[in-house]
């Protein structure tokens, strides 16, 4: 026998993800982050999540298998979400110590805000610890769009740069992104184009509930269109309302449009429909993915818009991928990138970002449901080019090789 003794396992690597959105909290951004940590547990990896309390009445969601999920209590508005520079830095100032004191990872990942960025980067130059930033879309433009003064702009501008100057990896989500990235001065090799998604186990065209769509035990009837997700003022989803009440005597009898989701821009679209399409439009709220998946499938089509011209027209939002894995597709209003897409795959139908524009889709899209054969495709099409499970394997694999890790 030997008396060698076994050679000691290497310690397991650790990734700490900074984000003040997290599952169950219903986002793009939570969804998108939970299956990063995911891909990273899958990997070997110990995951540790430094996130907030989700708001009071959220639906109970299971942390990922191998994830270490902490929450903090912070400030939020009065739709519930953490939106505005208060309650950024009600996560922000926090993290500070709690970055610290966590167990010294070997990577940090964190997003927007900017200000969370700079605590970040801040707090892994102290511990020597290389960070991610993944960028969904760019703050500094979304601050000029929102009409924010000039001062404004300009230092959320200057910190969004210093953040990402000192990213050791930039994680972007499509090419409009990268580009912006670049023109704030991110050197073109730390830059990985990841793509977005959905989570297509969730978002898919399979288990039907019969009988209509149901949120809370109140059942709408078939047909309608649905929005789903945040609504703010850049989306300017109020177009859809307006279109809506011009055409209601060419659409079917109990055609109806359903908003599902929050944001700034909510009571100005419930003011909307109380006044031009009285009874006919539907606010079930936020509801969890696998409802609003739900909901989704049964809709006529799904509506996904960007107001034209205030610094988003390179987005393409997760909405137009999470109607398409049910297999509805979409009628976008606006243009650029997203209104290109859904042209060019045939996921559904673009139109200029005007209200009568968004009737006559409207018309068009009541007056043929999709079958069951496009359907299908839009289903199959959506998990091959728009999976966030490969999106996220992707983005692990980048990181690794950016801190000099076999992938």
């Amino acid at each position: 026998m030997s008396d060698t003794a076994p050679a000691p396992r290497p310690p397991r690597r650790r990734a700490v993800v900074v984000t003040r959105l997290f599952s169950p909290e219903v986002s793009a951004a939570s969804a998108r982050l939970r299956a990063l940590t995911v891909a990273f547990a899958e990997a070997g990896w110990d995951v540790e999540v430094l996130t907030t309390r989700p708001p009071t009445g959220t639906a109970d969601v299971a942390d990922p298998d191998g994830v270490r999920v902490r929450r903090w209590p912070v400030l939020r508005d009065a739709q519930q979400t953490v939106r505005g520079y208060v309650q950024y830095l009600s996560f922000d100032l926090p993290l500070v110590l709690r970055l610290l004191v966590v167990r010294r990872p070997d990577v940090v990942i964190c997003e927007p805000p900017p200000t969370t960025g700079l605590v970040v980067r801040v707090v892994c130059a102290l511990r020597r610890v290389p960070y991610v930033w993944f960028a969904a879309d760019v703050w500094s433009d979304g601050a000029a769009s929102a009409g924010a003064p000039g001062p404004v702009v300009r230092a959320v501008r200057a910190v969004e740069s210093w953040v990402l100057s000192g990213a050791r990896h930039v994680l972007s989500v499509n090419e409009g992104v990268t580009e912006r990235l670049l023109l704030l001065g991110v050197r073109p090799e730390t830059v990985q184009l990841v793509g977005n998604g959905v989570d297509t186990d969730v978002f898919g065209p399979d288990d039907v509930p019969e009988g209509g769509s149901q949120v809370r035990g109140a059942p709408i009837p078939e047909p309608y269109a649905a929005y789903a997700g945040t609504m703010s003022e850049w989306q300017g989803a109020d177009v859809f309302v307006r279109g809506f009440a011009q055409v209601l005597d060419r659409l079917p009898r109990d055609a109806r449009l359903v908003f599902l989701g929050q944001g700034s821009a909510l009571p100005s679209i419930r003011a909307a429909a109380d006044e031009l399409a009285p009874g006919r439009v539907d606010f079930p709220g936020v509801v969890p993915p696998p409802v609003a998946a739900r909901w989704q499938r049964h809709a006529t089509c799904a509506l996904v818009s960007i107001v034209p011209g205030q610094g988003y027209d390179f987005a393409r939002p997760t909405k137009i991928w999470a109607a398409t894995a049910t297999g509805t597709p979409v009628l976008y209003a606006g243009v650029g990138a997203a209104a290109e897409q859904v042209e060019r795959e045939a996921l559904g139908e673009a139109v200029d970002h005007d209200a009568s524009a968004v009737a006559e889709g409207l018309v068009r899209a009541f007056a043929a449901p999709p079958s069951d054969e496009r359907r299908a495709r839009l289903a199959d099409w959506t998990r091959e080019h728009a999976s966030l499970r490969q999106v996220a394997r992707e983005a692990v694999a980048g990181v690794l090789r950016a801190i000099g890790l076999p992938g």
